[in-house]
C-alpha cells in the first residue's frame, strides 16, 4: 500500500513537468535570415514554436513556370466561409502595379492544379490589392491600398473596393470583377483591413498616418449581392471622445459623413478623381471639424470576435504606434489590446521595442489572438496574444514564430480549424510562398509519453510484487 501510491504520484508529476517543459519552449525574437533563393524558402521559412510543422503549398515561381499571370506579393487571405464547399478555397491579391486575385483550392491534392490566378494582372486598372474579406452573400471582396493626399495636383483614380461575383466557380482569368462604389457617395480611401459584424454593418479604414476608421451601414443589409449592398448606406467614421487626441480610448461614436442614403453630407471634401467620377475623399473629411474622426496612425488590418455573451469586438492594427486596439461595439468603448507596455511571457516584463509594427491579425479557434509584424524576415515575429478574460486588454504576449526569409514580410494570416495559413510576401528571390502551418504532437510529448508508459510499467510491476 505504501508503494503505489508515491509511484502513482510520482508518475502524475513527471507527466506535468513534462507536459509543462512541453509548453514553455519559445522562439528566439530573431533569427538568422536565410540566403537569397535559399531552398529552405520552400520546406521551411519559419522558425516556429514546439508543436507545429509548416510545408509550403503554393509558390509564385512555379505558377509563372505553369503560364499563370501572376505579378507577386501575395497580401491578405480569406476563404469561402459559407456556402456549398465553405472552406474549400482560399482567395488572395496581388500587392503589385499590376494587381490580380488568385484562388487556392486546398482539397485538391494535385500542387500544379490547386492554384489558379482567377482575376488577371491589372484587370480595371487595379492595383494595389491588400484587402480580403468573404461577403455575408457568399462572394469575395477586395480594395486597392492606394490613395492621394489631400493636397495632390490630381486626385487619384484609385482607393476602389472591387467585388469578385463569380470567385468559387471562375476559370483561370474568369473572375467577374466588379467596381464597387461604397454608397453613392464612393467614398475613397487607401484600403487594407475589410470587416463584416453580426448585423451586417461593414467596417474599413484608410492605411497612413495620421487617419481613420469608418463605418458603413448599409439600407439593405440583408442583400444578396454587392451592387444592392452598397447601393445605398450611411458611412460614418470614429471619434473617440471630442475627436482631438491621437489613438484615444474611451467612449467613441459614429460621426456621419453621408446622409442615409450614401449622399455626402455639406460640407465634406467631394472630388472629381483621375477617371472623372466624383467622389468622397475619406482622407481629407475626416479632418474638416464638422466631421472629426479620431487619428490613428496606419491602421491595417480589422478582426472580428463573437464574445460569449453575444457582444462582438472589432481589433484594428496600428502600425507605426506598435498598437493593436479593441473596440466595443456593444457598448461603445475602445480599449488598448497589446502594445509595447504588454507584458513578454518570457521575460515577465514589457515586450518593449522586441514588438514593432503590428500588421495583420487572426483569430484562433480557441478566441486567441495572433499578430503579425510589418518587418524584414530574420526579424519579423507573429506573436500570441492572451486575453483570458476577455476584457479587451491583453495580459500578455509571446512569440509564436519569426521569418527568416530574406526581404520578405508575413501577410494575411488566416485560421481554418486549426490549421494557419500564412503568406511569404514580396521576398527578394521573388517567389512568393503560402504556407500552412499544423500542430502535431512535440517531439517533448513523445518523451513524456515513452517515460510515462515506463513509469506505469514500473508501477504495475511494484505492485504486482507486493502482493
Amino acid at each position: 500500500m505504501f508503494v503505489r501510491k508515491p509511484l502513482n504520484v510520482m508518475l502524475s508529476f513527471a507527466l506535468v513537468a513534462m507536459a509543462g517543459a512541453a509548453q514553455a519552449a519559445s522562439v528566439p525574437n530573431t533569427v538568422p535570415a536565410l540566403p537569397i533563393g535559399d531552398a529552405a524558402e520552400m520546406t521551411s521559412p519559419y522558425v516556429l514554436s514546439a508543436g507545429y510543422t509548416q510545408k509550403v503549398i503554393a509558390n509564385r515561381s512555379n505558377q509563372i513556370a505553369l503560364g499563370q499571370g501572376n505579378s507577386g506579393n501575395w497580401d491578405m487571405i480569406d476563404s469561402n466561409r459559407t456556402g456549398a464547399d465553405a472552406n474549400r478555397y482560399l482567395f488572395m491579391p496581388f500587392e503589385t502595379g499590376t494587381g490580380g486575385v488568385q484562388r487556392v483550392d486546398l482539397w485538391d491534392t494535385n500542387y500544379n492544379t490547386r492554384t489558379v490566378t482567377i482575376v488577371a494582372p491589372g484587370t480595371q486598372g487595379f492595383v494595389s490589392g491588400d484587402a480580403s474579406r468573404w461577403t455575408p452573400w457568399g462572394t469575395y471582396l477586395t480594395a486597392e491600398e492606394s490613395w492621394s493626399d489631400p493636397a495632390a495636383a490630381v486626385t487619384s483614380g484609385k482607393g476602389r473596393l472591387f467585388e469578385v461575383t463569380n470567385p468559387t466557380t471562375a476559370a483561370a482569368n474568369g473572375g467577374v470583377f466588379e467596381h464597387r462604389k461604397i454608397g453613392p457617395a464612393d467614398i475613397r480611401v487607401s484600403h487594407e483591413g475589410l470587416a463584416f459584424d453580426k448585423a451586417n454593418n461593414f467596417y474599413f479604414i484608410d492605411e497612413r498616418n495620421d487617419s481613420h476608421i469608418f463605418k458603413f451601414t448599409s439600407s439593405n443589409p440583408n442583400a444578396t449581392n454587392g451592387a444592392d449592398f452598397f447601393g445605398a448606406g450611411q458611412t460614418s467614421v470614429l471619434r473617440v471622445g471630442d475627436g482631438t487626441t491621437q489613438e484615444a480610448t474611451g467612449a467613441y461614436t459614429w460621426v456621419a459623413l453621408t446622409d442615409a442614403a450614401g449622399n455626402a453630407l455639406p460640407g465634406t471634401i467631394v472630388k472629381t478623381d483621375a477617371n472623372g467620377m466624383t467622389i468622397l475623399d475619406g482622407r481629407a473629411t475626416p479632418n474638416e471639424a464638422a466631421f472629426l474622426g479620431t487619428n490613428f496612425d496606419r491602421p491595417e488590418d480589422l478582426e472580428i470576435q463573437d464574445l460569449a455573451n453575444g457582444d462582438q469586438r472589432l481589433y484594428v492594427a496600428t502600425t507605426t504606434n506598435h498598437n493593436v486596439f479593441a473596440l466595443d461595439l456593444a457598448n461603445s468603448e475602445i480599449d488598448l489590446f497589446v502594445s509595447r507596455d504588454t507584458e513578454d511571457e518570457a521575460t515577465g516584463v514589457a515586450v518593449g521595442s522586441v514588438f514593432s509594427s503590428p500588421d495583420n491579425l487572426a483569430i484562433g479557434p480557441d478566441g486567441t489572438m495572433y499578430i503579425i509584424e510589418d518587418q524584414n524576415g530574420g526579424v519579423e515575429n507573429l506573436w500570441r496574444a492572451v486575453d483570458a478574460d476577455k476584457d479587451g486588454i491583453a495580459e500578455s504576449m509571446s512569440v509564436f514564430a519569426t521569418l527568416r526569409t530574406t526581404g520578405a514580410e508575413s501577410t494575411g494570416m488566416y485560421f481554418l480549424g486549426d490549421k494557419i495559413y500564412i503568406n511569404v510576401q514580396h521576398p527578394a528571390s521573388g517567389n512568393d510562398v503560402l504556407v500552412e502551418i499544423s500542430p502535431v504532437p512535440e517531439a517533448e510529448t513523445y518523451a513524456m509519453m515513452l517515460a510515462g508508459l515506463g513509469l506505469v510499467g514500473f508501477a504495475a510491476a511494484r505492485r504486482k510484487s507486493v502482493k
